[in-house]
């Protein structure tokens, strides 16, 4: 898929999908977000247009510049190397992003480079049945999967959040779609 097609592709999100993550899943998840934060693949902006003090970061062109016609304070990521400066955020969102990454460990370390000490970092991943559902896809990650690539690159683990239900369920992950799980780690 092109870089077009991508952007194209999000835009077709619907507004009943907007409002859900505007008004439920982001002031959910939005609590373990303190300060400045970091939108690691930013995509259209939908957290940008939530939070006023985020900036976001994309490697589609199409997204960064859709961003900033919006008014977004949005980069283009370049050869992996974000465009932000070291120790700058007080956390990060990396929301549906890491199944998409042959190479996470890269994305890990910029996140790493780009947060304070102590810093949060709230890595979102679609469940069972929304992972089947795009191609792209590289890599699943449950709790426990996503547990040990961050400690093993220099993150511990806070706590584990679920959307739409805001509780576990293997049953509902294998089921719809929109099953999120959401981890909450701190940059050590």
């Amino acid at each position: 898929m092109t870089e077009e097609d991508y952007f194209n592709y999000l835009k077709t999100r619907s507004n009943k999908a907007l409002l859900y993550r505007t008004k439920i899943i982001y002031p959910y998840i939005g609590k373990y977000l303190p300060g400045k934060v970091l939108d690691i693949g930013c995509g259209i902006g939908d957290y940008l247009g939530v939070n006023k003090n985020s900036v976001g970061i994309d490697i589609n062109s199409h997204n960064v510049n859709y961003c900033k016609q919006l008014g977004f304070d949005a980069r283009k990521i370049e050869n992996n190397v974000f465009p932000v400066e070291e120790n700058e955020f007080d956390s990060a969102i990396l929301d549906n992003v890491l199944e998409h990454l042959t190479h996470p460990e890269i994305t890990l370390n910029e996140v790493r480079r780009a947060l304070k000490v102590g810093g949060k970092l709230l890595l979102g991943v679609p469940g069972a049945k929304g992972y089947t559902m795009d191609s792209d896809h590289k890599k699943f990650y449950d709790e426990k999967e996503m547990q040990r690539l961050l400690t093993a690159n220099g993150f511990m683990s806070v706590t584990f959040l679920y959307t739409p239900t805001f509780f576990k369920s293997h049953f509902i992950s294998e089921r719809l779609g929109s099953y999120c799980v959401y981890g909450v780690f701190e940059k050590l």
